[in-house]
């Protein structure tokens, strides 16, 4: 009888995770993997018709640079956990590189999860988004009207999620969207590319403390932003999620799934790559996300492989 195990063997406290960090804590070791690491992603998108280096070109006009003090809250104040080196950046999301790559290297993630399917880009993007969502549809209420995207970066998933309810909900029943993220970087990117305004708000600020008002939203959407916390801040958010939402209303997660056999399987040169680009990939592959939700007060939530590398998580609540 095979058993699954429930993480990698490359995280959390085992030889190999103490191995790979050693390493990723050895200065000349850790800059070499992050230009390893961005050159594989940008070789990735770039071969498979993803125009990354002209995509940053595009993006970086004085009409978008305006935009970042407009959209900056001065009172948002950020969490130590958030102002350490993300995705090869060393001011992690608080920069225009990372916002201007934010898109082409989403579009390149997808392409990982199908490699053996000649998908392009947009097909790899759309089905990604649509397994995500396949769930929240069944599971999920059935009747949403007030949606809240949490760490929506640059607004793809905010955008999906969007008008997904929004043709569901067509003509009679219009959707409100509230896309939340730390960094003005990303919002003012997002602003500047949601140019039919189809989004309520693009929100700078920490998703621990919204400000938004008790009961508010029918959805909240963790899109691939698990994987980037502490698991103290997760549970903190998770809580803010409960307040902010209806009764009935559900928090829905999709991040990578521990028990993946992809992600298990993943050759050393490519798990050692991701761990120097994601901070908390230890505390995140060892948290038990259905135990914290429980705690915080949601109803026990389902989890459903949506695709071959992620999971997605639906938690209700009463």
């Amino acid at each position: 009888m095979t058993t699954t195990k429930l993480k990698p063997d490359w995280a959390g406290d085992d030889l190999l995770s103490r191995l790979v960090n050693r390493a990723i804590q050895t200065p000349v070791l850790y800059a070499l993997m992050k230009r390893q690491a961005r050159r594989v992603l940008i070789q990735t998108a770039e071969k498979n018709g993803v125009a990354w280096r002209q995509t940053c070109v595009d993006l970086d006009t004085p009409a978008l640079r305006q935009r970042l003090d407009e959209l900056t809250n001065p009172a948002v104040v950020y969490p130590d956990y958030y102002q350490v080196p993300f995705h090869a950046y060393s001011e992690g999301n608080l920069c225009w590189q990372a916002a201007f790559e934010a898109a082409p290297a989403t579009y390149a993630m997808a392409l990982r999860v199908w490699p053996q399917e000649n998908l392009s880009w947009q097909e790899a993007q759309a089905r990604l988004r649509q397994s995500f969502l396949n769930v929240l549809d069944q599971y999920g209420p059935a009747q949403v009207h007030d949606i809240l995207d949490v760490g929506c970066s640059v607004g793809i998933s905010t955008m999906a999620i969007h008008r997904h309810y929004a043709q569901k909900n067509a003509p009679t029943n219009p959707v409100r969207t509230v896309g939340l993220d730390l960094s003005p970087y990303m919002l003012a990117v997002a602003q500047f590319q949601d140019t039919q305004h189809e989004i309520a708000q693009w929100v700078h600020g920490a998703a621990e403390s919204t400000g938004f008002p008790d009961a508010s939203f029918d959805v909240v959407t963790m899109q691939f932003v698990t994987h980037e916390l502490p698991r103290q801040a997760g549970r903190a958010i998770f809580a803010e999620a409960l307040r902010l939402l209806r009764p009935g209303g559900a928090l829905a997660i999709v991040d990578n799934n521990p028990q993946s056999p992809v992600i298990q399987a993943l050759p050393p040169v490519l798990f050692t790559l991701m761990k120097s680009t994601e901070p908390w990939s230890d505390d995140y592959y060892t948290f038990d996300l259905e135990m914290a939700l429980t705690e915080v007060g949601f109803e026990p939530p389902v989890t459903v492989p949506s695709d071959p590398r992620h999971r997605t998580l639906v938690a209700r609540k009463g």
